[in-house]
């Protein structure tokens, strides 16, 4: 059957990139589930974040992710549920939530990074068939161009004839 999505070239991209991101996603979840991680795959960026950053703010944590701040509240109570993460009022702003790795998420996190993280990687590097890097700078280099110009400004420019 033909992959329509894939025959859709650039107007599609977006949903291939999603697709191939949901599909990443469910096979990385199995290997994070064959070695008992209690969140899903989707909520260990905030953990990550939170370990290199230290203590953020639910603002913070969203910009730092280029995720919603309703998203973030949400990874962060289930975070909080499985006893990775924990929440407290900001000191200078009471409405504001503070989130910081507890000491067995920062276990978790260290024990996935020595162990798990680096199979998914070369996993992930291996099936992209490339010299690494390429994928990835290709990505940083779209993203870069999108937040500089979003589509709907390109297109405008480029239905003027301008380039």
């Amino acid at each position: 059957m033909d992959d329509v999505i894939k025959d859709l070239g650039h107007l599609a991209l977006g949903t291939r990139l999603k697709r191939l991101g949901d599909r990443l996603q469910m096979q990385t979840q199995v290997i994070l589930d064959g070695v008992g991680v209690p969140v899903p795959a989707s909520h260990l960026p905030p953990l990550a974040c939170l370990k290199r950053r230290g203590a953020l703010t639910v603002g913070d944590l969203s910009r730092s992710l280029g995720v919603s701040q309703p998203g973030v509240t949400r990874m962060a109570r289930a975070l909080e549920e499985a006893g990775l993460i924990r929440s407290r009022a900001a000191a200078d702003d009471r409405r504001a939530r503070v989130l910081e790795l507890t000491p067995a998420g920062r276990n978790w996190l260290v024990r996935l990074e020595k162990g798990t993280f680096p199979g998914i990687e070369a996993a992930v590097r291996e099936a992209c068939g490339e010299a690494p890097g390429s994928l990835l700078e290709n990505l940083a280099a779209l993203e870069a161009a999108l937040e500089h110009l979003p589509l709907v400004d390109r297109t405008r420019r480029l239905s003027k004839g301008e380039r």
